[in-house]
């Protein structure tokens, strides 16, 4: 998975834990500087971006251009890769998993590197000093970025050495030092060199008759200084380290095992006979990614994206990491020939890649890892079944679109048993006339791809929107073009000025009754294997307005111009933003006539400054606000007078959170509110855009409206279901710092990912579950689930937390479906030390808990007790 995917559409999929209140660092660096809260006042204390602080004072002290509101975009997806990588660090995770995300936090940074960092050092080249919202130049984010990454670096090494590397060693699997193994073992390996890794090396001297070699990105490799044995002269030579062999070398397979660095670097004399082998440390670089040209001047799309590709091979090199104990000499050579700030070298002690530690998750060792996971079949399109029980013809896949909409949920449902089957009956269907799809990123074995060339084989008119610009698939991209275009498949490749970014296909199928239109809009790529890690939505639907809008959108892939008018989709760039800020301005003004105001929205990043600034002003108007942001989040929550009624959190767990939903409650509990008034109907909606500027000005996105009430419910127990998370959900302070959730003495753990794999096994193997999940793990909630606005028996008002001194939370039972229990007890936290806390004058806060350095606030009973936990810690 890529949270190794940052946005490769995202980055590889992090996960972080949660528990007691463990701050997601432990050096506690903010997002954005650092903050505190007035021990006084209470009122929090927000960084001014010039170094000073200012207190914030209610409405009058919010102007959306202070930069004291918002954290910056760099450091807050730093935050997100410490919650990542503290899942290798959290001891309650089985050891291969923690090696496992060993593996992703290197990938993501390496991207993180590739893109982001490579984006600022360009900027700073062309000489770039116009601030971000948060107050920062480029030189300014650029230095902070590399201060922050330094000790993560290091935190990771020593999680490796001191952690896992032992415990792997104690379950049985034990990675080497070379001079570790035994006088036999060693002569194994020196054959093995001789044999099968000695004609692979190609050293690569540096001297007056040759040039520095050619390096390429994220290669590892030693620099080798040898002498003539009569002393005279010492050389620089580059040793790349094979990247087609295995890098755990096996001495005795599942058992011990030597990197294949440590191999060579024992063996040099067979490389480099009759010189003296001075040294060899190792060394890796980064370059940058972020290489392009001007579209606008381009003649041809797809020779732009090939020269794109090949600059990308020469691009500047933004880090360079360096084995612990490298020579000065070395280290000046390659610091010198790549032109490199000192301050872009890191040095790690360790493996400086983690990446093929993956390779142990092959080990049949079961109870060192999660158990595993098989995407189920959707209830709703499972084969019928007869009066006895046994297997029957498969459902008709459009027959069950026509009868309702179905929401499919991956990697709890499997992509192939739904995404692949509709396209590929769709393909093979005598009745549908065309078939159209928007490909962003796909598997290199591609099933939807090869439906795509049997409908056209089959005699179906075939569009397909490639995105050449999807970064890092470019070149797989371009071979999918060109495999369409030999099948006779009519192509687009992308947008001037514009990255096409939906998840949305379209069957158009001749009928009894006319022609129907079919939809799929999801908030995934059309990639198989993605979808197996990846937490993604997808709505297949029969709705004519969304299909009619679909068909708008294709037709601007081919042709001039998009259209400004849609019956229902929300469309980027030309509706999309327009619209949120007008849900969120709707539910501003629905708090200000004294009706509840909420607002959910689940996203991967929100970065847009102004839907931040619009978010602010619906908070001080009185909305209840909750944001689950997978990484980049650029608005403090907390902030007395401005944000102390929204809530931010993140879940991070074996999956990669990828799904986009948001929730505006339009005045729905208002049971004064006429029938035709404006509002009175909460709106959902899922699709392929997060909150981010790019998304909403420079992608075309498709975001659609959820009306099907069950689809609603069921969304309704997924936000509601993260909001309670107290395994692998953080709570944003308003510094810009994670305080990650744990489960008190006597309270079950909710694991948002565990309840929903619990919940899809159930819905695909019990006959009266006709739907992606039961949702029925919660009886009370404030979410509101139905179509038409009336609140819902389920969904009545119950008390708060802070009234009952419980929280309620889900309880699993041996496979059985989760129920509700309500604690009537205050958390041991709370109970043990009365003094640490008490109930503050709040319409928002149930808790203030007293802290060295002030008093915070939290809604809940469980925050309050994981603040004293954390503190008292």
């Amino acid at each position: 998975m890529r949270a190794d995917e940052s946005d490769t559409d995202d980055p590889d999929g992090g996960a972080a834990d949660e528990g007691t209140t463990v701050d997601a660092d432990d050096e506690a660096t903010t997002a954005n500087g650092t903050a505190g809260v007035d021990g006084d006042t209470g009122t929090v204390v927000v960084p001014a971006a010039s170094g000073g602080a200012a207190a914030v004072d209610g409405e009058a002290g919010f102007d959306r251009s202070d930069p004291d509101f918002y954290l910056n975009r760099e450091l807050s997806e730093l935050a997100y890769q410490r919650r990542v990588l503290h899942e290798a660090i959290d001891e309650r995770n089985p050891l291969l998993e923690r090696v496992r995300f060993l593996s992703i936090f290197t990938r993501n940074m390496d991207e993180f590197f590739m893109k982001r960092v490579g984006g600022l050092k360009q900027q700073i080249e062309a000489g770039v000093t116009e601030r971000t919202v948060d107050g920062r130049t480029p030189a300014e984010q650029w230095e902070e970025v590399l201060d922050a990454a330094r000790p993560m670096f290091a935190r990771q090494t020593d999680c490796y050495e001191s952690v896992v590397r032992p415990a792997l060693a104690e379950a049985g699997i034990r990675i080497l030092d070379y001079d570790d193994c035994s006088a036999d073992e060693r002569a194994e390996l020196r054959e093995y060199f001789e044999r099968s890794v000695l004609p692979t090396l190609t050293p690569l001297a540096f001297d007056p008759a040759h040039p520095f070699p050619f390096i390429s990105n994220l290669s590892l490799s030693l620099a080798v200084i040898t002498r003539e044995t009569d002393g005279d002269g010492a050389t620089f030579t580059r040793v790349k380290i094979p990247q087609n062999l295995p890098r755990l070398v096996a001495v005795a397979e599942g058992e011990r095992y030597v990197l294949i660095e440590d191999v060579i670097r024992a063996n040099l004399d067979l490389l480099f006979p009759n010189v003296e082998v001075v040294e060899a440390s190792l060394f890796r670089l980064t370059r940058n990614a972020e290489v392009r040209r001007d579209e606008e001047v381009a003649e041809d799309l797809i020779d732009m994206i090939e020269e794109v590709l090949e600059q990308r091979r020469f691009a500047t090199v933004v880090r360079l990491e360096v084995e612990a104990g490298m020579s000065e000499r070395a280290r000046r050579t390659i610091v010198a020939q790549l032109d490199l700030d000192e301050r872009e070298v890191f040095e790690r002690p360790g493996p400086l890649d983690y990446r093929e530690f993956t390779r142990l998750l092959d080990l049949d060792r079961p109870e060192l890892k999660l158990p595993e996971w098989t995407p189920q079949p959707h209830p709703r399109l499972q084969r019928e079944r007869t009066p006895l029980g046994e297997a029957g013809d498969e459902a008709d896949i459009f027959a069950r679109i026509r009868e309702d909409d179905i929401l499919l949920h991956h990697p709890y449902h499997s992509f192939t048993d739904t995404v692949q089957r509709f396209l590929a009956e769709a393909a093979a269907d005598p009745d549908v006339l065309a078939i159209k799809a928007a490909i962003y990123r796909t598997a290199s074995d591609s099933g939807i791809i090869q439906s795509l060339i049997d409908a056209a084989d089959n005699g179906k008119q075939v569009a397909v929107m490639v995105e050449l610009k999807a970064r890092f698939d470019e070149q797989n991209n371009l071979e999918w073009v060109r495999r369409l275009e030999e099948n006779g498949i009519h192509v687009a490749y992308g947008t001037i000025g514009l990255k096409t970014h939906t998840k949305t296909a379209l069957v158009v199928r001749e009928e009894d009754d006319g022609v129907e239109l079919y939809s799929h809009v999801a908030t995934g790529n059309y990639h198989s294997e993605t979808a197996k890690g990846y937490v993604d939505l997808g709505l297949l639907t029969a709705d004519r307005d969304i299909g009619q809008d679909l068909v708008k959108v294709f037709n601007f892939f081919t042709g001039p111009s998009l259209d400004e008018q849609f019956r229902k989709l929300l469309i980027a760039p030309v509706t999309m933003r327009d619209r949120l800020t007008e849900c969120i301005r709707r539910e501003a003004d629905h708090a200000r006539a004294g009706r509840e105001a909420r607002i959910v929205a689940k996203v991967n990043a929100l970065e847009d400054p102004d839907l931040v600034a619009e978010l602010y002003e619906a908070a001080m108007a009185g909305v209840d606000i909750d944001l689950i942001v997978r990484d980049i989040c650029r608005l403090r929550p907390g902030i007395e007078g401005v944000s102390e009624t929204v809530d931010v959190y993140s879940v991070v767990g074996r999956f990669l959170e990828h799904s986009r939903v948001y929730y505006f409650e339009n005045g729905a509990r208002d049971p004064d509110l006429p029938a035709d008034a404006p509002g009175g109907h909460p709106e959902y909606y899922i699709g392929s855009a997060d909150w981010m500027t790019r998304n909403l000005d420079s992608r075309v996105e498709a975001v659609a409206p959820v009306e099907d009430p069950d689809i609603r419910e069921q969304l309704r127990f997924v936000l509601e279901l993260m909001r309670r998370d107290n395994r692998k959900c953080w709570e944003m302070n308003a510094d810009g710092t994670y305080e990650q959730r744990q489960p008190g003495p006597d309270e079950p753990e909710i694991s948002t990912q565990a309840v929903l794999m619990d919940q899809t096994r159930r819905a695909a193997t019990d006959d009266d579950i006709d739907r992606g999940i039961p949702a029925d793990a919660f009886d009370e909630t404030d979410l509101l689930v139905d179509a038409v606005g009336s609140v819902s028996e389920a969904s009545e008002p119950a008390e708060t937390e802070a009234e009952t001194d419980g929280a309620a939370t889900v309880v699993e039972t041996d496979g059985a479906a989760p129920t509700v229990a309500t604690n009537g007890d205050l958390p041991a936290a709370l109970s043990e030390n009365p003094d640490a806390w008490y109930r503050p004058d709040s319409d928002h806060y149930g808790f203030a808990v007293r802290t060295p350095d002030g008093t915070v606030y939290r809604k809940t009973a469980e925050g309050a007790a994981s603040a004293i936990e954390r503190y008292r810690d």
